[in-house]
């Protein structure tokens, strides 16, 4: 058995990332390291993204964070109605049917729902 259980990426601030990152996506903090400016956040089946601080800027070209909801259409109007910004709302991409916004380094969060990505 083999099971994708952790992801890190490099970001260029330790401390608003991880907010972003909790309040946005309603991620939780698994663990901090301070001395290696390092955050562990969980979704809610328990995968894990380290947010890894680093010294100069991240590319994040060609990185994309998929997400899946139980409902993308109506995430993506609860989260604009708490002040969410979105690329872009739900529609049909090369990827799919989602929605789209950008993590504070410029990283891109896909939303999906197994449903919509079925039937549009």
């Amino acid at each position: 058995m083999m099971k994708f259980d952790h992801l890190s990426i490099p970001v260029t601030d330790a401390n608003r990332s991880p907010d972003w990152y909790v309040a946005t996506l309603r991620l939780k903090v698994e663990f901090v390291v301070p001395e290696r400016r390092s955050i562990a956040l969980q979704d809610s089946d328990g995968f894990a993204i380290f947010l890894q601080e680093v010294s100069s800027a991240v590319d994040p070209n060609g990185c994309a964070l998929w997400f899946q909801v139980a409902d993308v259409e109506i995430t993506f109007a609860d989260w604009t109605a708490r002040g969410v910004a979105f690329s872009h709302g739900p529609r049909k991409s090369f990827w799919g049917y989602g929605a789209e916004l950008l993590d504070p380094d410029g990283y891109c969060i896909r939303l999906w729902d197994e449903r919509s990505m079925r039937e549009k």
